[in-house]
């Protein structure tokens, strides 16, 4: 690369729960640069996942990030071509890599649910994936089995 590697911006931690990974989330799932509508949204959504969850001993917030572990995939496969021909080498991903993948596939997928708002859609998914299912989780096995089935072109690792 001819630039160097822009450096990593400080974020602040969200005013409920005084936690980074919530800004970072919250920061993923806005739009138009609103993000007091992406808080409040978020925040309700946590609020929906407090009312509906079966596990007592646990907080909404430990239920969204057992979700988000949940969803997180730890191989994936990257394109490479050799002599002519396209392999898809499967790799480890950086554990930020890791947290952003998982964010964006659990707001993606929520966002293609069918409630009536983005909170709901949100709460639905993250209760889902906190139980090992729904269309997030659905994603990272589909990618580990991607990764399973080309594991003899792991040699080609660059």
């Amino acid at each position: 690369m001819r630039k160097r590697q822009a450096k990593k911006r400080p974020l602040l931690p969200d005013p409920r729960f005084n936690d980074q990974l919530v800004t970072r989330f919250v920061n993923m799932m806005m739009w138009d640069g609103k993000k007091s509508v992406a808080f409040k949204v978020f925040y309700d959504a946590i609020d929906i996942v407090d009312e509906k969850k079966q596990d007592e001993e646990k907080t909404a917030l430990e239920i969204w990030k057992d979700a988000l572990s949940n969803v997180m995939p730890h191989v994936e496969v990257r394109s490479r071509r050799v002599g002519g021909a396209t392999f898809q080498i499967p790799m480890q991903i950086r554990p930020d890599r890791k947290v952003s993948m998982a964010m964006k596939w659990l707001i993606g997928f929520a966002r293609k649910r069918n409630e009536k708002s983005m909170a709901q859609r949100l709460a639905a998914e993250v209760l889902a994936a906190a139980k090992e299912e729904g269309a997030a989780v659905k994603k990272r096995v589909d990618t580990h089995k991607m990764a399973e089935a080309n594991k003899a072109f792991s040699h080609f690792r660059f």
